[in-house]
């Protein structure tokens, strides 16, 4: 198969699988978005959707927010983790986009990378499920399957997503990157990896990641 004949089938397969695709993290409007996204660093989009319901009760919105000190957001956050980093990075962006933004969540990478513990990828997931800009976050499952697809070297995560945005239409980066998510959790995980389960894998990946699977010359 040629390089397009791949993403072709990448595609196709991932359209076959989720035809309708539900997004990891609960939230009702940006702002929920952009506080989910951000906790979920180094944390489980299962635990976050945990905690979120506790938080957004007490504070769902910036003005809210601010109410609570730091000491206060962080007790409520404790089980994602990172909870000093994370609940002071939730109090200073509430600030920020009262005092700089009405109160609203911006819908740029600049503007939204100047928040407090905001980086590229949190930025990218805002702008792609909030807002519908076509955007393509680079997850560790990203990461994996692109490596293990042989469409990236897979240095880093900056490769990872120009090459993304380089092989995959531009209409279908929002729907892709969270499709790959999905089959990366259920198909292709980075340990206890299955695969004949792995049907993606199996026909157009990286032959040096085959070989080193232990069921590949099962096949």
């Amino acid at each position: 198969m040629t390089k397009q004949e791949k993403v072709d089938y990448v595609i196709n397969k991932l359209n076959e699988l989720y035809p309708t695709i539900p997004v990891p993290l609960n939230h009702k409007d940006p702002y929920t978005l952009l506080i989910a996204v951000l906790l979920s660093a180094q944390s489980t989009d299962v635990r976050v959707n945990q905690i979120t319901p506790l938080l957004f009760e007490k504070a769902d919105n910036p003005y809210d927010m601010v109410k609570l000190t730091v000491e206060e957001i962080r007790e409520i956050i404790k089980p994602v983790g990172l909870s000093p980093m994370k609940s002071k990075g939730i109090h200073g962006l509430s600030k920020i986009l009262i005092e700089k933004h009405d109160g609203k969540v911006p819908k740029t990478y600049k503007e939204l990378e100047e928040l407090p513990a905001v980086g590229h990828k949190t930025a990218a997931v805002v702008l792609s499920q909030a807002f519908g800009i076509p955007a393509f976050p680079v997850d560790t499952h990203i990461h994996r399957l692109m490596y293990r697809w042989g469409f990236t070297n897979g240095k880093n995560v900056v490769q990872t997503e120009k090459d993304a945005k380089r092989l995959f239409p531009k209409e279908l980066w929002n729907d892709l990157h969270l499709q790959i998510i999905w089959y990366g959790r259920e198909y292709s995980p980075a340990r206890g990896w299955d695969l004949n389960k792995d049907i993606i894998t199996r026909t157009i990946g990286r032959k040096s990641v085959l070989k080193a699977h232990p069921q590949y010359l099962a096949n």
